[in-house]
C-alpha cells in the first residue's frame, strides 16, 4: 500500500514515528530566516514595466483636451472607471468598424424616461444597429417623448401620495403623466384596430407598425420611428411586462366584447427571426445597457444555436458567438440586475469568444445616463475625423 494520498502528500504514522521513516527521506527543513535572507530571495531582478509589454498611464491633462473624444482617450490611459469607460469606446468603434458585424443594442432601466432616446435614435441612423432588445417600458416612455408627450422633474416637495392622486408615477427622479399613458393607448388601439382577423403578431412587427404610424404622421424623432425607417427588429421578450403589454390586452378584451376575433401573440416568432437573422452574419457585436431580460435574451441566442443543431439535425449551424460586447451597467453581479453574469463568466456558456481567440469586451461600472453618451459621443467623432 502506498504511504501517500492520491495527490501526493505523505500519510500522517503513528505517534512518535519520526518522518520519512524507513523510506529514506529526510526529515522537513525549517524555512530560510527572512531577516538574514537577501534582496534577491525575494526577487531576482526588478523589472522596469517595458520589458514585458505592460502599458504606462498618464495623468488626465483637461487644459490639452479639446473634445469628447480626447477626454475619453484620456481616460483609457488612466485607472478605476474612468479606465473602463475608455475602453469601452475603444471596444464599441472596433465593433462599429467591423462591417462584417451584426449589432446588438440591449436596453433595460429607464432610459428614454432618463431622455437618452435620441442616444439611441443616433446609434440606429448612424447604421451602428442591426437589432434591437429592449424592455416594453422603455419602448412605452420613448414612444411618448416621440408622439409630442412630455415628461417632467419630479418635485421632492410633493409626496407619492401626492402624485398618485395627481396621475403623476414616479420614475426615481421624472415623472410620467397618466394623460401621457391614456393618449398613447387610444395611440396603440388605433394601430391595433386595423389588423386583420387571423394575424399573428409578435413584438417586433407590432414595434414595426408603430414605428411605421410615427413616420407617416411625421412624429419626432425617436427609437421606434428610427429603426422602422433604418429597417432594425426592436425585440420585448418580456412584452406583457409593460405598458404596451397591457394595452395590447386590453385591445384584445375590446374585440371579444365585440365579438371579434383576438389578435393572436407568438414570442417565439421573435426567438426565431433574431437567430435566423445572427446566424446570417460572420461576426457578432453586443452594446448592453442595464442587464435583466434583454441581456439575457440577446445573448442567450449563442447557446440556443448550439442546442438547437444537436437536437434538431436539419438546423445544425457552427457555432455562434459574441466576438465585442460592452456593458454600462452600475451593479456588481451579485444584486441580480446583471443575472450574476459577468462576461467571463459568458466565455463559460459559450455566449461570447473568449479573449484568447480575438474576443474584446469592456465593462463599466457606472450609471448610463452619464457613461452612454460620453463613449457614443466620442465614436462618433473618432469615426467623422
Amino acid at each position: 500500500m502506498s504511504n501517500t494520498h492520491p495527490c501526493g502528500t505523505p500519510k500522517g504514522g503513528r505517534p512518535g514515528d519520526s518522518p520519512g521513516e524507513g523510506s529514506g527521506a529526510s526529515a522537513p527543513q525549517p524555512p530560510p530566516d527572512a531577516s538574514t535572507a537577501g534582496p534577491t530571495a525575494m526577487r531576482d531582478r526588478l523589472a522596469d514595466g517595458h520589458e514585458d509589454g505592460l502599458e504606462p498611464v498618464h495623468s488626465l491633462d483637461l487644459a490639452a483636451l479639446t473634445s469628447v473624444d480626447g477626454l475619453v482617450r484620456g481616460m483609457a490611459s488612466t485607472a478605476f472607471g474612468g479606465r473602463n469607460l475608455g475602453e469601452a469606446a475603444d471596444v464599441l468603434e472596433a465593433m462599429v468598424r467591423d462591417e462584417s458585424c451584426f449589432r446588438v443594442l440591449t436596453l433595460s432601466g429607464a432610459m428614454t424616461i432618463a431622455k437618452q432616446g435620441l442616444v439611441i435614435a443616433e446609434m440606429i441612423d448612424r447604421g451602428w444597429v442591426q437589432a434591437i432588445v429592449s424592455t416594453g417600458a422603455l419602448m412605452t416612455h420613448g414612444l411618448v417623448e416621440t408622439a409630442g408627450m412630455l415628461h417632467f422633474k419630479h418635485d421632492p416637495a410633493m409626496s407619492d401620495e401626492e402624485l398618485f392622486k395627481k396621475g403623476y408615477n414616479r420614475v426615481y427622479d421624472t415623472l410620467e403623466l397618466e394623460q401621457n399613458l391614456d393618449d398613447t393607448e387610444r395611440l396603440l388601439d388605433g394601430i391595433l384596430d386595423r389588423i386583420p382577423e387571423g394575424v399573428t403578431l409578435c413584438s417586433h412587427e407590432l414595434n414595426r407598425l408603430i414605428g411605421e404610424h410615427l413616420s407617416r404622421a411625421d412624429e419626432g424623432r425617436g427609437p421606434l420611428r428610427s429603426a422602422y425607417e433604418k429597417n432594425v427588429p426592436i425585440y420585448v421578450p418580456a412584452f406583457t411586462d409593460s405598458e404596451l403589454g397591457l394595452d395590447f390586452a386590453t385591445h384584445n378584451h375590446r374585440r371579444i366584447a365585440a365579438g371579434r376575433t383576438p389578435i393572436a401573440f407568438d414570442p417565439f416568432l421573435d426567438l426565431d427571426h433574431f437567430r435566423e437573422s445572427f446566424v446570417a452574419r460572420q461576426r457578432h457585436g453586443i452594446f448592453t445597457i442595464g442587464g435583466g431580460v434583454p441581456r439575457n435574451w440577446a445573448q442567450q441566442v449563442a447557446p440556443f444555436i448550439d442546442i438547437l443543431g444537436k437536437r434538431v439535425p436539419e438546423k445544425h449551424h457552427p457555432p455562434c458567438r459574441y466576438t465585442y460586447a460592452v456593458r454600462i451597467c452600475p451593479e456588481p453581479v451579485e444584486w441580480g440586475g446583471l443575472s450574476g453574469c459577468s462576461y467571463s463568466e459568458s466565455v463559460s456558456w459559450g455566449k461570447l469568444v473568449p479573449a484568447s481567440e480575438g474576443g474584446r469586451w469592456a465593462e463599466v461600472k457606472a450609471d448610463a445616463t452619464i457613461a452612454w453618451p460620453l463613449i457614443v459621443r466620442a465614436v462618433m467623432e473618432r469615426l467623422e475625423a
